[in-house]
């Protein structure tokens, strides 16, 4: 009997079906984010980041170029097990030409097109999209769709048309929905003599980017505590955009390294199951603070899991990675992401919810967490590596990230 065979024995033995659980992580889809392959940086023009945004680390072989960083996604992809989507954010927009002549706001499909070609060719599951409200000079006095300037908040309110424009271009482009997450850098290093203001015209600039309804496109708004240089208030808090999702019947993101650090959004997750059929999410890990460090299978992750999969919202919760880290390889970075992301929804699926649930309902507690804790030490290692050998894929994977560094990565000057 092999590894596999005898951990399946004991999964069934306590009524999971190794089988099915792999069938399912197979075809949920995680959405790989482009901008840990450039440091955030993209190819409009930008060259520093700002609006509480900071990468460390000048790890050699940043990519420069959009066909650099397409194939540094590839690369990434090719030793990814299951299904994969790529999240863009507009900064990456294939300009040409256009580059210095049109800015955010008048973005077209068109200077998306090579990433459409690029995803089809892959097969990816579809493309999501963020506008990219920072890095740029119409980004005043830390301020996109609050400013009290009308022109400030006009040319952004045109840019967030503009991108769900081209999010409706990806969806019938890819046969999938797109989702299109907002992101705002607002808000103030010290404390506001004016916290409501800046929200009512947030909210109306939002009422305008969101005013008609596409096709395809899933809207969501993505708050956050705060950021560099505006420690002291952030317009989008979390009590804002969820008032502002369901008021609107658009999607809630979740973040989960934009809350206090004794919150978590593994709770938050099933409270907003409650009231919404579809959430977000941007999975990353804070240390200390939204530090965007790369994923790791730790305790958090796993719980993420157990909530989407506990509360069968493996077609509702949209999960997407957004960690970016410069010290380290970015493509082996890439890669331990997103399988730790695969990891902890395998943890998820081999669990017996049923019968967890049929202990918490009659009040055996006891039995609930020695069961819990029993199932930590069942087999899952055993598992995953099965679930790897299908995709044609293993653990030992660093090697050719090592190779690819030598042969490509250290080449660019």
């Amino acid at each position: 009997m092999t590894r596999f065979e005898s951990a399946c024995e004991k999964y069934a033995a306590v009524g999971v079906d190794v089988q099915q659980a792999m069938e399912t992580l197979q075809n949920i889809p995680i959405s790989l984010h482009c901008w840990q392959g450039d440091d955030v940086l993209g190819f409009d023009g930008a060259d520093a980041l700002s609006g509480g945004i900071q990468t460390t680390g000048n790890y050699p072989g940043r990519a420069r170029t959009p066909q650099e960083l397409m194939a540094d996604i590839e690369k990434a992809i090719s030793l990814m097990p299951g299904k994969k989507r790529l999240n863009l954010h507009a900064s990456y927009a294939f300009l040409g030409g256009d580059k210095g002549r049109l800015d955010r706001d008048a973005y077209e499909p068109r200077h998306f097109a090579p990433w459409v070609e690029f995803a089809k060719r892959l097969g990816l599951d579809g493309i999501d999209f963020n506008p990219t409200f920072f890095g740029h000079p119409m980004v005043k006095n830390g301020l996109t769709l609050s400013s009290p300037d009308p022109e400030v908040r006009a040319f952004w309110v045109r840019h967030g048309i503009a991108c769900r424009r081209i999010a409706q271009y990806f969806a019938e482009e890819m046969g999938s929905h797109s989702l299109v997450n907002v992101w705002i850098p607002d808000g103030l290093k010290d404390v506001p003599a004016d916290r409501l203001s800046p929200r009512i015209r947030l909210r109306q600039s939002l009422d305008e980017i969101f005013a008609e309804k596409l096709p395809g496109v899933v809207d969501a708004v993505e708050s956050k505590v705060f950021g560099i240089g505006v420690e002291s208030y952030t317009v989008g808090s979390n009590e804002f955009y969820q008032n502002y999702a369901a008021t609107r019947g658009i999607c809630c993101l979740l973040d989960n390294g934009h809350y206090h650090p004794t919150e978590v959004v593994s709770d938050k997750i099933p409270s907003l199951l409650a009231f919404h059929d579809k959430i977000a999410l941007h999975v990353t890990r804070g240390v200390r603070w939204d530090s965007d460090h790369v994923v790791l299978l730790e305790d958090e992750l796993k719980q993420i899991a157990l909530e989407i999969v506990r509360n069968d919202a493996v077609n509702k919760v949209l999960i997407g990675l957004d960690y970016f880290d410069a010290s380290i390889n970015r493509i082996g970075a890439w890669v331990t992401g997103q399988r730790s992301m695969e990891k902890a929804l395998l943890y998820a699926l081999l669990q017996p919810h049923d019968a967890l649930r049929a202990m918490q309902d009659n009040a055996e507690f006891g039995k609930l967490m020695y069961t819990m804790e029993q199932q930590k030490m069942m087999p899952l290692g055993d598992i995953w590596e099965e679930y790897l050998r299908r995709q044609g894929l293993s653990e030992d994977w660093y090697g050719e990230i090592e190779n690819y560094e030598h042969d490509v990565l250290e080449k660019r000057a």
